[in-house]
């Protein structure tokens, strides 16, 4: 990144670090994109630091570590670091109960890649598929469920049967879409008895 850049960034982040939430997550999304995830995750617990009476940027601390772990993950990602995000997602869901779903999800699926973590992740995803939630919710919680169990788990027919469970509810949504384009790709490359089961589901499917 140029210098000229990197000096706007920091003089964006100055105007927005105690104000602005939005404009914290815009400069940490440039920092992760354009310098790496590891700045950005070291520029968010810098301003925690400095400033740790404002509850957002705990979040956007445990935001940045979210995207190292779950997307940017490789052999240098630390159980110390993975330990931190989920202190920092537990803090989050206390401070921000009506976020709580989203970031239960995330909990989860960071609780999935530590070691050791799988058998917490998958209480995590029990106890939140008991929930009585709004549809798009349900759609949203079956489509990271359905995710977690063909990466994680390696269970494809329970994935399948997940992206099903999104597709059925008749409320138009993203998670549905991509449910729907997961079961069509499920569905042209299996040439057996799950294949013609995925294409009859997806011929009765009822538009929303």
């Amino acid at each position: 990144m140029s210098g000229n850049l990197t000096d706007q960034l920091d003089r964006d982040l100055a105007r927005n670090l105690i104000s602005s939430c939005n404009g914290m997550k815009k400069i940490l999304r440039v920092y992760s994109n354009y310098v790496s995830i590891d700045e950005a995750i070291a520029l968010a617990e810098e301003a925690l630091e400095l400033h740790p009476e404002k509850r957002y940027l705990k979040r956007c601390a445990a935001l940045c570590l979210k995207w190292k772990i779950l997307f940017f993950r490789d052999s240098h990602t630390k159980q110390s670091m993975i330990d931190r995000a989920v202190s920092l997602h537990e803090e989050v869901i206390s401070l921000y109960p009506y976020f709580s779903l989203v970031e239960k999800i995330d909990l989860a699926n960071i609780h999935a890649k530590s070691n050791n973590g799988m058998d917490k992740a998958d209480q995590m995803y029990q106890d939140l598929l008991i929930l009585d939630l709004e549809p798009v919710e349900k759609q949203l919680l079956y489509y990271k469920y359905a995710t977690y169990l063909h990466f994680d788990r390696k269970d494809y027919d329970q994935s399948v049967r997940y992206h099903m469970k999104v597709a059925e509810i008749p409320v138009q949504s993203i998670y549905r879409e991509n449910s729907i384009k997961v079961l069509e790709k499920f569905k042209n490359k299996s040439r057996n008895r799950k294949g013609r089961e995925i294409e009859k589901f997806l011929e009765n499917l009822q538009e929303p």
